[in-house]
């Protein structure tokens, strides 16, 4: 598996492209990614969300009409490609698969599991791939998404850093913003970020 990825952006948003068995999946294609996604992909799949908020799917629709590829988002999120509520003059797109639970997929003939930790969005998710995660807004490297947010909820991101302390595996973090991590080494942070939480 080939991982290639730009920061896009005012936010520099992590923009990612994979590349498996000569076939690419998009995630989160954010403010001006068209253009360097255009230049990398041969075999485009899909567009793979991993939540709502505009810096991670503001090329949805020009993509989705260049490539004709579907758009895959958490159910929960749905509302937000099309209703812009953080009022940043997001272009509308709509998706194709709203994605509404945890089982394994296969896009394409590569294998795709979202995985729901909301609490900085409803429908907010990690994206799993092989050994990798693709950690939008919940995980980053030394933090976590943020939940002051309009549709965020404090509670439920609580359950989320619970939920994902109990994961006993390994994966490598590819979050939304930032360098990389481990599943691992941002555990060791987790009980210092339920503490936050739990403050609100």
């Amino acid at each position: 598996m080939e991982i290639l990825s730009r920061p896009m952006g005012a936010y520099q948003t992590n923009c990612y492209i994979v590349r498996e068995n000569g076939k690419e999946l998009i995630i989160d294609p954010g403010m001006g990614a068209t253009e360097w996604v255009m230049q990398q992909v041969e075999n485009p799949v899909a567009i793979l969300n991993t939540h709502g908020h505009f810096d991670h799917v503001w090329s949805n629709a020009e993509l989705k009409e260049k490539l004709g590829i579907p758009i895959y988002c958490p159910e929960g999120d749905l509302f937000m490609l099309s209703a812009d509520p953080l009022g940043q003059g997001m272009p509308p797109s709509e998706a194709d698969i709203a994605v509404r639970d945890e089982k394994p997929m296969e896009i394409g003939g590569i294998p795709v599991r979202f995985r729901h930790f909301p609490g900085h969005t409803p429908g907010c998710s990690v994206i799993e791939i092989g050994d990798a995660w693709f950690s939008g807004d919940f995980l980053f490297r030394d933090s976590v998404g943020r939940w002051d947010f309009p549709y965020s909820s404090a509670e439920a991101m609580l359950q989320s850093l619970k939920k994902v302390q109990r994961i006993g595996e390994d994966y490598t973090l590819h979050p939304g913003h930032g360098p990389a991590s481990t599943l691992k080494r941002e555990q060791r942070n987790i009980p210092f970020w339920i503490e936050q939480v739990k403050r609100r």
